[in-house]
């Protein structure tokens, strides 16, 4: 393949940014090389509600299995990614749904959907965003997979109120090399009872996502949720121009504390 029929150089990307995208020569002894290594970490705290678990579930899995995703899968340096998808609340509750799994094509990203839509639903206690990227981060290491990127894919219907804080957990996600992305659900009306707040998006925004090419899609309609989804994991997979360009900001929209700050007024403090 010459450089100008490149699929990144047609995204009119310069010649340095292809070589830092491009995979490596060889994995790591043992590894398997891959286009991404992604993280698919879901929020099951009890504000979300039993429809907006199955709708979040249900939008991965109709994303997995989309003709548009099995294109972007071959269209990859190698064709291949590796996915996990956890769950998430408190600091101390995360759960590996489905391990480190190789998708190489239509068929094993079948089998990974229909094993992740047999897996039962649950709730637990509190939000610690923190917390889902801490664990995130800790799954890369000797998974068995040598990645171009590294992604942990973020989504959750609200801020952290639990664990230390976000941005200290993405600085040093970011510092070592990984990429968030987000998928903040905004499908409900604000509910104090939850702690819920009405900028989500700019939260994700400011204090959740980083790295190169990170973006979030915001999902405000429970109809929409199918096509966000898949749009993010076409994102991720493919290395194209963000859905959603951020603009640049010097001090985040909305206290990357709010959720604590919120808590802590519930409690009385």
């Amino acid at each position: 393949m010459t450089l100008a029929a490149c699929p990144l150089f047609a995204l009119g990307l310069p010649v340095f940014a292809l070589a830092l995208l491009a995979p490596p020569a060889f994995a790591r002894d043992g590894e398997i090389a891959v286009d991404v290594e992604l993280v698919l970490a879901v929020d099951v705290s009890y504000s979300m509600d039993e429809e907006e678990q199955m709708l979040q579930r249900d939008g991965y899995i109709q994303a997995l299995t989309s003709p548009e995703f099995f294109r972007g899968l071959q269209n990859g340096m190698t064709g291949k990614i590796a996915v996990t998808y956890i769950e998430w609340a408190a600091s101390y509750d995360q759960k590996i749904i489905l391990p480190w799994t190789l998708v190489d094509s239509s068929a094993a990203a079948r089998r990974f959907a229909a094993e992740l839509a047999a897996a039962p639903y649950r709730r637990a206690r509190r939000t610690s965003v923190s917390g889902a990227i801490d664990f995130s981060l800790g799954l890369f290491t000797a998974n068995g997979y040598s990645g171009t990127r590294r992604i942990i894919d973020i989504s959750g219907d609200g801020p952290n109120n639990n664990g230390r804080p976000v941005t200290a957990a993405r600085d040093e996600a970011l510092a070592a090399g990984t990429i968030i992305n987000g998928l903040p659900l905004q499908i409900r009306p604000v509910r104090a009872y939850a702690m819920d707040i009405a900028d989500l998006d700019l939260y994700y925004a400011d204090c959740v996502i980083g790295g190169p090419g990170s973006f979030m899609i915001p999902v405000r309609d429970a109809r929409d949720f199918v096509r966000a989804t898949k749009e993010k994991i076409l994102q991720e997979i493919a290395v194209a121009e963000p859905v959603m360009k951020l603009a640049d900001v010097k001090a985040p929209r909305v206290s990357c504390m709010i959720g604590e700050s919120l808590w802590q007024q519930r409690m009385g403090n």
